[in-house]
């Protein structure tokens, strides 16, 4: 098997899960049992895809300590800063003087279900696609005798609803670098950003194969509600039972084997993480994260961030790292 290196851009301040990204990359947020980055560094442990470069910005530093601390024996991890958020093509143009050969690109904050081996050992560059209802928030193929003819991103008036599904990978690198550098070079922006897309699209015009794969499943991470989507899925392929004194657990749902869970009812479609503490409570639908507390509630649908103390609460709640709320005073 050909060796590709594995570039995952993880710089984005990730405004729209505010507050948790105040004071957490999104990629280190929880859905199911790891945060996002577990998932995806797992998946491409499975499929023998060891060497990873990591284009980090902001918290990077967390993410460099989640990556050491998990994977550290696992895979040869690399690091690009990118000081300023100028697009996803920038931000793999600045890997340029570091990665050769092979490469495959996956995004950090999306979740992808797909045999990654079909992405390898090919002589044309692949894209992975998949239809969405919405394609004017996307970087949208067209496509002729299988391969890709004409890309655009974000467009007005899309000519298809095939979006481009965040994994990408190049055979020769040396040709995406080089549609890069042109972009960079002549400060080729769309919406202000130097896009991913627009250097494939010269690719394409220039006579280079694209050709598109369907992926199995597309999980975005990148608002509340999506990430409570994709908690569901990865929760509803765990078969793991649980069983706690005095509580009921109502799969599917995952539950860290630090937390305390007294007196209350979790489930279905809760992930519970490290050092959690529940009493009193009924979770369901929701990501409650590690060391949060959580007395005398009723939350559903709702994303609690690490250390958060939640009392006397009722309903969806968003609340973020360190937060405290109180619902009464006597709770």
């Amino acid at each position: 098997m050909d060796k590709y290196t594995a570039i995952i851009p993880v710089a984005g301040s990730g405004k729209r899960l505010r507050p948790h990204t105040y004071t957490y990359p999104k990629v280190l947020l929880t859905v199911g049992d790891k945060p996002i980055i577990g998932h995806i560094i797992d998946k491409l442990i499975k499929s023998q895809i060891n060497d990873i470069c990591f284009v980090i910005g902001y918290l990077g530093d967390k993410v460099k300590e989640y990556v050491e601390k998990n994977y550290s024996d696992k895979i040869n991890a690399s690091y690009i800063f990118q000081e300023e958020q100028k697009g996803l093509g920038h931000a793999i143009w600045l890997t340029r003087d570091f990665v050769k050969g092979h490469i495959l690109i996956i995004l950090g904050d999306t979740i992808i279900e797909t045999d990654i081996k079909k992405f390898i050992n090919t002589k044309n560059a692949i894209i992975g696609v998949n239809e969405v209802s919405d394609p004017q928030r996307f970087g949208i193929v067209s496509i002729k005798n299988g391969f890709v003819y004409d890309m655009i991103e974000k467009p007005s008036n899309p000519p298809t609803n095939l979006a481009i599904s965040g994994v990408y990978s190049f055979p020769d690198s040396s040709k995406l670098y080089g549609a890069l550098d042109l972009l960079v070079n002549n400060r080729r922006t769309t919406k202000g950003e130097i896009q991913l897309t627009d250097a494939m699209r010269i690719m394409v015009k220039n006579g280079y194969k694209i050709k598109p794969i369907k992926i199995d499943g597309w999980y975005d991470c990148g608002k509340p509600e999506t990430l409570l989507e994709t908690n569901k899925y990865i929760l509803s392929r765990n078969s793991k039972k649980y069983d706690f004194k005095n509580c009921v657990i109502v799969d599917p749902v995952y539950i860290s084997n630090t937390a305390k869970i007294e007196n209350s009812i979790i489930g279905p479609y809760a992930s519970i993480g490290d050092g959690v503490v529940i009493k009193d409570s009924i979770v369901s639908e929701s990501i409650i994260n590690e060391h949060a507390t959580i007395k005398c509630s009723n939350l559903i649908k709702s994303l609690i961030g690490p250390y958060a103390v939640v009392i006397g609460r009722r309903h969806s709640l968003n609340v973020g790292e360190n937060s405290e709320i109180k619902m009464s005073e006597d709770a």
